[in-house]
């Protein structure tokens, strides 16, 4: 079929196909941030007709095509998986390719494949369900994304913090850990719901986005069923899990448990000596929340207050269609301590509340490292060195924030010991002296770390990191509803950036 190039100026020589390669993606971005910064102000003062307008006005337009498309066939991990209809977009034509063929349809008139749905084991045993969509099919849930969640940032409660703009996993463990370190909010309800992302209700999803210019677009995202093992079914709730819109419209439907709560907040003004004018938020409520996608935790001040919560989240629940998981569902005191996103939480007898690895994740790290060194047997010094290097950094630098002294030296010894028995194997007629002499040598460097034992590959000069020269750091929370697309917070925000390479 011939496509009609809709800007002569951004076509190719090749007819018909927009020159990928041209294209200013810079400017895209910054036409996109502009009108979603205009959503976010608009949204923030109630202008529902102003909302709507430029709603319509991104999603039509060529720079959130051309962004959808980026992301969904450069950046994401899955750009090479097609779904149903087997087609891809790797290269630089077929993304020209699809550009055209996405501004050269209505999306309002898109009809969604079904999903090719897949399973991903879980950390508990269980298996995860997966779909995967078409390429196009995942380009048009990212418009809708960002034309949806600039109006919701304005929305969404200050103690949500998964899948949302510059909010992470640690604005979340510091939010626990303000709330608990003065050990008055003792007793904690862990919460998770059963099976969230499949069991959502649509109407209420629906329900909640009923205003937005393409609501039926997403209520046929939302029933395009999923193919698994060659057979077709329905969706008649939940949202498509691995669909780029699926982690906002799961946010949107969990919005609403602070109110459920009755907390509430107050900015206060503080002068300082020398006049600057500052503000904080200072909290109302029986109760405290922290919520990340569907897993959350409530404190309360008393068991009697903590054991209400069965009751005040049963209409929040039935609402929503949701049920909450009772093997994860629990209620216990601070001094017995708690774990959530990969962190315990706990108040010790000396009077202080401290977070630290769980010890559920360290186990499951040292088993990553143990599975890498059994794959490894059979390869040589630099291939272990060159998979172990992103393991080591990776939960470095997720465990930094909290407390890890003696967790990092641990995981030294657990490596020293797994690098000796790989060592001994790999050169069983070598004495220990010859190996030590040809993969140890003494290091140090500019940032005062010290090591004489630090393995190396003698041919390519690469060495393994420990995770003991990775030093505790404090984290700043974010700033109670603070969002990237307020314009007033930029300087904010960049400042964050240096910080925390958010």
């Amino acid at each position: 079929m011939c496509i009609t190039p809709v800007d002569k100026t951004r076509t190719s020589a090749k007819p018909n196909t927009t020159d990928w390669e041209s294209i200013n993606l810079k400017k895209t971005k910054r036409h996109v941030t502009n009108l979603q910064r205009r959503i976010y102000l608009a949204s923030k003062n109630g202008d529902k007709k102003k909302v709507r307008d430029l709603q319509r006005q991104l999603v039509r337009s060529y720079s959130a095509t051309v962004q959808a498309v980026h992301r969904v066939t450069v950046i994401n991990k899955g750009k090479s998986t097609p779904g149903i209809d087997g087609f891809k977009a790797t290269n630089n034509e077929e993304r020209g390719i699809l550009v055209d063929i996405l501004l050269n349809e209505n999306i309002k008139h898109h009809r969604p494949k079904p999903a090719y749905r897949t399973y991903i084991p879980k950390k508990n045993g269980k298996m995860r369900s997966l779909g995967i969509p078409t390429i196009k099919d995942r380009v048009y849930p990212e418009i809708l994304r960002l034309a949806i969640e600039p109006e919701w940032e304005a929305k969404f409660e200050p103690t949500s913090y998964g899948f949302r703009p510059k909010r992470s996993q640690h604005d979340a463990i510091k939010r626990i850990h303000f709330n608990i370190q003065s050990g008055k909010w003792c007793w904690i309800f862990e919460g998770d719901f059963k099976s969230c992302f499949d069991t959502i209700s649509h109407e209420f999803i629906l329900k909640q986005l009923k205003d937005f210019p393409y609501i039926n677009v997403i209520r046929r995202f939302l029933e395009a069923g999923y193919v698994d093992d060659g057979a077709y079914h329905e969706t008649e709730e939940g949202t498509p899990q691995g669909g780029l819109l699926s982690p906002l419209l799961a946010n949107i439907a969990l919005h609403g448990m602070e109110q459920i709560l009755n907390i509430s907040y107050k900015e206060i003004l503080t002068i300082s000596k020398k006049g600057k004018i500052s503000s904080y938020f200072r909290t109302y409520g029986d109760y405290r929340v922290v919520r990340y996608a569907d897993d959350f935790v409530i404190f309360a001040k008393s068991k009697k207050k903590i054991l209400k919560v069965y009751e005040l989240l049963e209409p929040y629940l039935s609402e929503r269609g949701l049920i909450l998981a009772e093997d994860k569902t629990r209620i216990t005191h601070l001094s017995k301590g708690f774990d959530f996103l990969g962190f315990n939480c706990r108040r010790y007898k000396d009077g202080v509340s401290r977070i630290k690895p769980s010890k559920e994740s360290i186990k499951k790290f040292k088993e990553k490292i143990n599975e890498i060194f059994r794959v490894s047997h059979g390869n040589n010094v630099d291939t272990l060195i060159f998979r172990l290097i992103p393991v080591i950094r990776g939960t470095a630098l997720y465990w930094r924030y909290s407390v890890i002294y003696e967790i990092f030296h641990d995981m030294d010894f657990h490596l020293w010991n797994k690098t000796y028995k790989f060592l001994r194997r790999m050169h069983p007629n070598k004495s220990w002296k010859w190996i030590k002499n040809r993969y140890f040598t003494y290091h140090t460097d500019d940032y005062g770390h010290v090591s004489k034992w630090l393995l190396k590959d003698p041919k390519s000069g690469r060495f393994l990191m420990k995770m003991s020269w990775f030093k505790h750091r404090d984290y700043i929370m974010i700033k109670h509803n603070y969002s990237p697309y307020d314009r007033t917070k930029l300087d904010y925000f960049e400042n964050r950036k240096d910080k925390y390479y958010l």
